[in-house]
């Protein structure tokens, strides 16, 4: 792929997050794009493989497939396959709910797929309370089906009050598997701003959590905790925000945002249905407001090299604000008001 920078963004997008329906069997307390009923205008199958051809010419290396719950689309498997034909690997997170040993054995026949599955508690009383009533017990009826036809997958959890004293036992249980555990961040987007204040981490478990993380290198988080990893971790991935110079993301209806965390109007590029997304990428006034956008207050800071400013949906859903600091740096912990005008400076015009 062509790694050439157009402004401070590349040429295209190294990987693209695709929520693919907004419609979903469960109701986390938690979801980050208020996912239940599908939209009336959702992108019809033409429409997504054009998309699909769109980012096949751009030469984009992988698509990430979210919703919503992908499998419920009864086109989704058509899809995939059409993806993978040309030659963009996929990477699906799912609830699980819709995996049997049939939908295992057809997904063992792609070679281009990795899965997430998604479980947010080592134990059916912690898990249960955030994804439903009954949701363990499936997930790992689906686990079992999706290991039985050696289909690769990742255990994915968000990283939660409850479900932190378990680290431990979700890392075993990804081990048992043979898959890899994935911790990401609660951010508070979707349902998450309701939920954040009772089931977000505390301030001693995520200062706790960055000791874990450094001892378990081989847990996997992307770049959700850039702001929180030590310089060994920081090395082998991203230390900074990807968001409209790396990734970016298409909504179940078109609209392109520079994240799934910021799919809110202020953060709307445009839509595919109206523009080609290469236009998009390259001229949107958000992406180039996201490829340009410096937190001056942080440039002294002794982890600007690691943290770079964090987060920006996390400024953006805490303070409105995106010249503001990450809120869960390390740094900021012990800040009592990040508001104070002389300590951070306004970079940009309120969002």
């Amino acid at each position: 792929m062509s790694a050439e920078i157009a402004g401070k963004g590349l040429r295209a997008p190294v990987t693209v997050t695709w929520e693919i329906t907004q419609r979903c069997n469960l109701r986390c307390v938690h979801c980050l794009s208020d996912s239940g009923f599908a939209l009336d205008n959702e992108l019809s199958t033409q429409e997504c493989r054009d998309l699909v051809d769109q980012w096949t010419a751009l030469t984009v290396f992988q698509v990430n497939i979210g919703g919503g719950e992908p499998f419920i689309r009864e086109d989704f498997l058509d899809l995939l396959r059409y993806a993978h034909e040309n030659g963009i690997v996929t990477c699906v997170s799912t609830n699980g709910m819709l995996i049997d040993k049939t939908l295992a054995g057809r997904l063992s026949k792609l070679t281009m797929l990795y899965l997430q599955v998604s479980l947010d508690g080592a134990t059916a009383e912690v898990n249960d309370m955030i994804r439903g009533k009954g949701t363990y017990k499936r997930i790992m009826d689906a686990m079992d089906c999706l290991a039985s036809q050696r289909v690769p997958f990742s255990i994915n959890i968000v990283l939660t009050r409850l479900n932190f004293p378990q680290l431990d036992e979700l890392r075993n249980l990804a081990k048992a598997y043979e898959a890899d555990l994935r911790v990401s961040r609660f951010r508070p987007s979707g349902r998450g701003k309701e939920s954040m204040s009772w089931l977000g981490p505390d301030k001693e478990q995520l200062e706790t959590f960055t000791d874990w993380l450094n001892e378990h290198d081989m847990v996997r988080t992307g770049d959700s905790f850039f702001c929180l990893t030590s310089e060994n971790r920081r090395r082998k991935g991203l230390d900074m925000c990807g968001a409209a110079k790396m990734t970016c993301c298409i909504s179940p209806i078109g609209h392109v945002y520079p994240c799934a965390f910021l799919q809110e109007g202020p953060f709307l590029a445009g839509n595919i249905r109206e523009r080609a997304f290469k236009d998009l990428w390259d001229h949107s006034s958000v992406f180039h407001l996201f490829r340009n956008l410096h937190v001056k207050s942080c440039l002294g800071c002794y982890r600007f090299e690691t943290c770079r400013g964090g987060c920006p949906a996390m400024a953006y859903h805490t303070y409105h604000d995106l010249s503001l600091p990450d809120p869960e740096c390390l740094v900021n912990f012990t800040s009592e008001d990040l508001r104070e005008p002389v300590k951070y400076a306004q970079v940009i015009d309120h969002v």
